[in-house]
């Protein structure tokens, strides 16, 4: 193994570590990274996706929360970010003193050593996963820069929010039932069951609700596909319940609708999930920005939705 490679992986295992600590304490005390108090009167920043200013490209994934946690934290007034040398590429800089937040790039590379073991046995290297940290401000954090750049992609129209999820359930042309007294996606036989909109004390709550079995239906083997073979009360459930949580806050942010916890009974086993393993948290984060990809992109680009792509930074 080279210094290099010594080197690297305990920084990779430190940026899981500091990802997930941070997860967790968040989770102990109650909070969900994913449903941010965007109601609240603390809160100053719009319901949204957080997007690179420069590229326009969303960011997805565990940089998601990262970047809606630091807006939060810091009383942000927008959702736009920019590296240090993109602030200046656009004729503005960063305001001296400021400090950015830290966003990561996953990828994955196949040490020397197993090179060598592939070739000597004649079996496919395996690559390791790791992730890269970059820098980002948000664009409150920065000076002279053309107005531009720190303007907010709208999100629809009230009124036009809940006939869009409509629409966009049908056009998913998943098997969607409304009926029955509890929300549910049956993997085998692949169908969505949803209770009738008058069970909930407010409508939006049945979209919130759409939405989160949506996500799980996206993890059927022709969709994204996931491993859905997790029972009841197991960690394969846990961990896809929390790719479903994470996939209705990301589909709910996009399209105006403040998310809300559909399954706080969870926080539990998800604590044992993400305590047992270090990458857990990302994993999940990764794959719910693929399922939420997935049902947004069904919807017309003339709605205008700030869709999660991947951005590095």
């Amino acid at each position: 193994m080279t210094k290099h490679h010594r080197q690297a992986a305990p920084e990779r295992a430190s940026l899981y570590d500091d990802i997930t600590n941070k997860i967790i304490a968040e989770l102990e005390d109650g909070r969900l990274p994913w449903v941010q108090p965007w109601g609240t009167a603390a809160a100053k920043a719009p319901l949204a996706m957080p997007r690179n200013a420069s590229t326009r490209r969303g960011y997805s994934g565990i940089n998601v929360l990262i970047l809606w946690g630091a807006v939060i934290e810091h009383g942000f007034p927008g959702q736009s970010w920019l590296t240090f040398r993109q602030a200046l590429s656009l004729g503005g800089n960063v305001r001296k003193g400021e400090r950015g937040t830290t966003v990561v790039y996953a990828d994955r590379f196949i040490p020397d050593t197993e090179k060598k073991r592939a070739r000597e046995t004649g079996e496919d290297a395996q690559a390791v996963p790791f992730l890269k940290r970059f820098t980002v401000f948000n664009t409150a954090q920065c000076e002279r820069l053309p107005e531009e750049f720190a303007v907010q992609v709208p999100l629809p129209a009230p009124d036009l929010i809940e006939p869009r999820v409509e629409a966009l359930i049908k056009a998913t042309g998943i098997d969607f039932r409304i009926g029955g007294n509890r929300a549910f996606y049956a993997p085998e036989p692949d169908f969505v069951q949803v209770p009738p909109p008058q069970a909930y004390f407010e409508p939006i709550n049945w979209h919130r609700t759409a939405l989160h079995e949506l996500g799980h239906a996206t993890g059927y083997p022709s969709r994204v596909g996931r491993d859905l073979s997790g029972s009841f009360g197991t960690k394969k459930y846990a961990f896809e319940e929390l790719v479903a949580e994470i996939n209705a806050a990301f589909c709910c942010a996009s399209l105006g609708i403040v998310p809300t916890v559909r399954h706080a009974d969870y926080i539990a086993s998800w604590l044992e999930v993400l305590r047992e393993d270090n990458r857990a948290i990302v994993r999940a984060a990764s794959q719910a920005s693929k399922a939420a990809d997935w049902l947004l992109g069904f919807l017309p680009e003339e709605i205008g939705v700030a869709r999660p792509n991947r951005e590095a930074a």
